[in-house]
């Protein structure tokens, strides 16, 4: 069965006030996109998030809580970007200790770099999608949403029985 949505995963990766971020260079010009790419089959997408940020980046990170949900509706925007209707999944993540971004031996196509951009210049590059403003305000007022993963599901309900099983 084929679904009419992709399903995409990323890391916003922010350090010393700078985000990790893909450089291209193709028709379009020079711009930069957050390190994502679609879920695989018998992928979740946790694991897809980290794939993707060793594929583009070659870093290992720890993904954190839910960032940004983003939808690209090709329909409402011209086809702007293909005729593939897709919902992001953009998590706050962590690089893991001596993991250093730098270019793939096998990199997308396009690639030109792995840039570390100070927040303070994002208004100065093309980001797509551009969601420079979504960025400054995540990074300025954190308000994560929580992936409910099923196979976590009992688990989680196990340690709060437990939990309140030792209060009392």
């Amino acid at each position: 069965m084929t679904y009419h949505i992709r399903v995409r995963a990323g890391a916003v990766i922010i350090e010393n006030n700078s985000i990790l971020l893909i450089e291209f260079q193709d028709e379009k010009g020079l711009h930069y996109n957050l390190p994502a790419g679609g879920v695989k089959p018998k992928e979740s997408v946790i694991d897809a998030v980290k794939r993707e940020a060793k594929e583009e980046a070659s870093v290992d990170v720890t993904v954190g809580p839910l960032a940004f949900v983003y939808e690209y509706a090709p329909h409402l925007n011209e086809f702007r970007y293909g005729q593939i209707h897709s919902l992001g999944l953009m998590f706050e993540c962590q690089l893991r200790e001596d993991s250093l971004p730098k270019m793939p031996s096998a990199p997308d196509p396009n690639q030109a770099g792995v840039r570390w951009v100070p927040l303070s210049e994002l208004a100065n590059i093309v980001l797509y999608p551009n969601m420079k403003e979504h960025i400054l305000e995540y990074v300025k007022n954190k308000r994560n949403i929580d992936l409910i993963e099923e196979h976590t599901l009992d688990v989680y309900a196990m340690e709060m029985k437990n939990e309140k099983r030792n209060h009392n």
